[in-house]
């Protein structure tokens, strides 16, 4: 059965999100933003800045990668795929001293422009494994950032998520935004969080605190219902229509079914619950607290499951059809 959940830019579906139910064009607002008041600016840039002090200190866990040790997939004289582990950035920090995929495949394949930079058309999160696109020359670059600006270019991962979910396939269509209570994460998006903001200075907090709520559409399938350490989870696909900044993350927490191991928008991670959402505004078939504590202790110090297994794109530069598979180690 394929369903969908879904948000208006303005206010939550809550009956519709909790029943798993079809929607269209529903407006009613979420009892977990009934009654918010503006935020100060100093306590969200404390916040802010606490937290990205500890994202910093993550980043310089990077683990180590070398450029004899790159799992290439695919190479030729203006793009290069490869297939990043887990645990690893995709760029490094602003002073580039951390270990980082870029750096690894700039040593092996040089670019055109002569700086490493000059290579990235996208990238994936730390935590997240898979596949990733290079540009060697300037023109690959222009057609890769063309690519993904005009979403040209098909991503599917794989993830584990928390309890075993009803439908087979569906849609997670839920606005985003950054979170002002969590800075700097993401949180699905209301117009009475939206409201919250009014008295922020842009100037403190950046201007991504202040943007607008971005449409975010998720597709998802089930690929199978499994057992982890005698706990329920699901295996799923997930395509990634809009490719927002944590999309995947937040929306399968929104939903009741975090990603396994996801230390962040899951089970006691550091950004909202449930995706910003209250837990009476859950479908009826959420992966319960106690099943989410008990996946987070058997998984404890293990990578987040959550895979970049396919991407496809017409090549930059020659025009050719590409498609790309890499397996997930989970």
């Amino acid at each position: 059965m394929r369903l969908s959940w879904s948000l208006s830019a303005l206010a939550l579906t809550a009956s519709a999100v909790s029943a798993f139910a079809p929607v269209q064009n529903q407006a009613v607002v979420a009892r977990s933003c009934s009654a918010l008041n503006a935020v100060a600016t100093a306590d969200v840039k404390a916040k802010q800045d606490a937290t990205m002090e500890k994202m910093k200190a993550k980043d310089a866990t990077s683990a180590a990668i070398s450029a004899d040790g790159l799992d290439v997939v695919f190479e030729d004289e203006h793009i290069v795929v490869v297939s990043k582990p887990s645990g690893v950035l995709t760029v490094p920090g602003k002073d580039e001293s951390n270990s980082s995929l870029n750096k690894a495949v700039f040593d092996k394949f040089g670019s055109e422009s002569g700086r490493m930079d000059k290579m990235v058309v996208h990238r994936l999160g730390m935590d997240t494994s898979g596949l990733v696109v290079f540009a060697r020359t300037n023109a690959a670059l222009r057609g890769m950032n063309t690519l993904f600006r005009t979403r040209k270019v098909t991503r599917q991962y794989e993830a584990l998520v928390c309890g075993h979910v009803s439908n087979d396939a569906g849609s997670i269509d839920l606005p985003l935004m950054r979170d002002y209570e969590f800075p700097p994460f993401m949180r699905v998006s209301t117009d009475e969080h939206q409201k919250a903001l009014i008295d922020l200075d842009v100037s403190e907090v950046g201007k991504k605190m202040l943007e607008s709520p971005k449409d975010s559409l998720t597709k998802y399938e089930v690929v199978s219902r499994e057992d982890l350490d005698g706990n329920d989870v699901s295996r799923l696909t997930l395509t990634s229509i809009s490719g927002r900044t944590h999309q995947l993350n937040v929306h399968c927490a929104a939903v009741g079914h975090p990603i396994v191991g996801d230390s962040v928008y899951g089970c006691g991670g550091e950004a909202a619950a449930n995706g910003g959402l209250e837990e009476g505004d859950l479908p009826a078939d959420k992966a319960s607290a106690d099943l989410q504590q008990a996946i987070a202790s058997a998984t404890a110090g293990k990578a987040m499951c959550v895979h970049a297994k396919s991407i496809s794109f017409r090549h930059p530069v020659t025009k050719e059809d590409l498609s790309f598979e890499s397996k997930s180690s989970f």
